[in-house]
């Protein structure tokens, strides 16, 4: 496994993050979530990313169970507020970042997170009091860092304008071969303001790693085919989106890699990203998708990517 500093931060991070959106403490067994992770640390992960949303405090808590006994210096934690916990506790305001951050730790059995994020941003909060909160978590020793999800350019602009807090490490976009969204504004700008990538959905919800095959029913062990996350699949299960994906095989193939490791290496070999987030329900897995850490992809193979890809994915937002 190889390792990057997440933009100016000093936190050394590996190139593939633990995610467990829709997994632990919900979607996933105790038993193959807990193999899940230890998997991880097996393989090199060191970075675990959370959120006080994912089952609702659910994934944090199990993460907290979990990680009990591991010396808390050999991994960064990463986890995230903004969704509505309840009817009154939502959003990004002064009293929530206090709030929230005070019943993560709790879940999570630690003092303090390596990364604290903004899983949105809140449009009915004055930035400034938001920025100004989370300088205080950090200065207060809870969160070491700080960072934001889904944030527009013109957002993250506003935010680095702000004198005398805390500036941000991290961005959390969407981002593959089939949503390139990021690579317009958002992935320059954190660039040039040492803004690291920690990019969700790498995989495109599954369907890069080549197992939805076009005119076929879901595996019924896939996430298509569950009743509690099949619904986050939207377009990418397609059939013209699964066809594109087919003509990624012999490419995969011809590298001696698999359709996951490709699609991991292909978010990976973008100069501005950290870490790219998988989720593994089954530690096997995790085997696959370790094998894209320092797999650099020739021009060769990009341009024939983009080929097989044309029209299926998109830019815009």
């Amino acid at each position: 496994m190889e390792y990057r500093n997440l933009g100016d931060s000093d936190l050394r991070v590996s190139e593939l993050a633990l995610g467990s959106w829709l997994t632990y403490g919900t979607g996933v067994e105790r038993e193959n979530s807990e193999a899940c992770v230890r998997r991880a640390f097996e393989l090199g992960i060191n970075f675990i990313d959370t959120a006080n949303i994912y089952g609702r405090g659910a994934a944090e808590s199990f993460l907290g169970e979990v990680l009990g006994g591991v010396d808390r210096s050999s991994y960064v934690l990463a986890t995230k507020l903004y969704f509505p916990m309840s009817s009154e506790d939502k959003g990004l305001s002064a009293a929530q970042v206090h709030k929230q951050i005070d019943a993560s730790l709790e879940r999570l059995g630690t003092d303090y997170v390596d990364l604290y994020q903004c899983h949105r941003y809140d449009t009915e909060t004055p930035l400034e009091e938001t920025m100004e909160a989370l300088t205080e978590v950090v200065r207060e020793g809870k969160a070491r860092y700080i960072g934001f999800s889904e944030w527009t350019a013109e957002q993250v602009r506003a935010a680095l304008a702000i004198p005398g807090v805390e500036k941000f490490v991290s961005s959390q976009p969407q981002y593959s071969m089939l949503r390139r969204v990021p690579e317009a504004e958002v992935i320059p700008l954190c660039r040039e303001n040492g803004i690291g990538q920690i990019v969700w959905s790498p995989l495109a919800q599954g369907v890069l790693t080549g197992k939805y095959r076009p005119g076929q029913a879901p595996p019924g062990d896939s996430r298509a085919a569950s009743d509690s996350m099949g619904s986050f699949m939207g377009e990418l299960g397609s059939e013209q989106t699964l066809r594109a994906v087919e003509r990624l095989r012999p490419i995969a193939g011809d590298l001696g890699l698999t359709m996951s490791q490709l699609a991991l290496a292909w978010v990976l070999r973008e100069p501005g990203v950290t870490s790219a987030i998988v989720g593994a329900s089954r530690p096997e897995q995790l085997d696959d998708n370790a094998g894209a850490s320092g797999v650099r992809l020739d021009d060769a193979s990009l341009r024939a990517i983009d080929e097989a890809l044309e029209g299926a994915y998109t830019t815009a937002a």
